[in-house]
């Protein structure tokens, strides 16, 4: 491969030929083509420079170059969440492009080459390109997972001081075991960070529990009573209360069942 790249004679050729080495490229990459500019605009990701980009750091055997722009593309592509299927027939078509162009350049010029040295050359690092990409696309995607399910969390055990020893829990929504289990988590932490005294859990926005569920809000009450907070339950929902009567739970006795939050906020506030 020395022969065709020495003295910059393919990157020369390929500048020569850039706008017949695009034509071939759309034209090899049907799917692709037709979001071009929609993955411009979401992304500003302009595939036409990444590819002239990418085929100078493979003629160029620009590995760490290469490995850095893919470990950008990856992250680019995760955090739009841009189709995976695209990058990789995009990058499929620039490979078949550059073989395309290689051979014309061999046979334009007469030269004698290790065609076996070329083959691996390419596609070897065209291949560590792509394994680059997808490890970086998953590293960061897992990143941005694992962010968001933070967000999520904070957000659904969203405790509300509303003086300096009573706070309120609305909990809104459907929840599962896993929810029940960080709501635990989260509750018993702030029980201790603010030193609630007393906790308003509002249930009136939960329609149904299942049994563990209950099973793990009963620790809740439990846990914050022995940290010295007593709890407050209210708008419990007439099927929670039959499941809970089926159940034969029982709080803590510190425990105050209230209709209402407006209720409970009349008592604690009455002074």
């Amino acid at each position: 491969m020395e022969h065709i790249f020495k003295n910059q004679g393919m990157l020369d050729y390929l500048s020569d030929n850039k706008q017949n080495f695009e034509n071939e490229l759309l034209g090899q990459a049907v799917n692709v083509r037709e979001n071009i500019e929609g993955i411009l605009k979401v992304g500003n990701i302009d595939l036409i420079n990444n590819a002239h980009r990418l085929v100078f750091y493979v003629i160029e055997v620009k590995e760490e170059e290469m490995k850095a722009f893919a470990k950008q593309e990856g992250i680019a592509w995760a955090t739009y969440s841009l189709t995976l299927s695209f990058k990789l027939e995009w990058v499929q078509a620039i490979r078949r492009t550059i073989w395309i162009f290689v051979q014309n350049y061999i046979v334009e010029r007469d030269i004698e080459v290790d065609f076996f040295s070329i083959e691996k050359q390419i596609n070897n690092q065209i291949d560590q390109f792509l394994n680059a990409f997808f490890i970086n696309y998953s590293l960061f995607k897992d990143e941005l997972l694992r962010t968001q399910r933070e967000l999520v969390e904070n957000l659904s055990v969203p405790i509300i001081p509303i003086t300096e020893s009573v706070c309120i829990l609305p909990i809104i929504g459907s929840i599962d075991y896993y929810r029940s289990k960080v709501m635990e988590e989260k509750v018993l932490m702030e029980v201790g960070r603010l030193h609630i005294q007393t906790l308003l859990m509002d249930l009136s926005g939960i329609a149904d529990m299942e049994a563990e569920v209950i099973d793990q809000l009963t620790k809740i009450i439990d846990g914050a009573a022995l940290m010295g907070c007593r709890t407050a339950i209210t708008g419990l929902r007439p099927d929670v209360v039959r499941s809970m009567v089926r159940m034969g739970v029982q709080f803590d006795e510190n425990t105050q069942m209230v209709g209402t939050l407006q209720k409970a906020l009349s008592i604690y506030f009455k002074d």
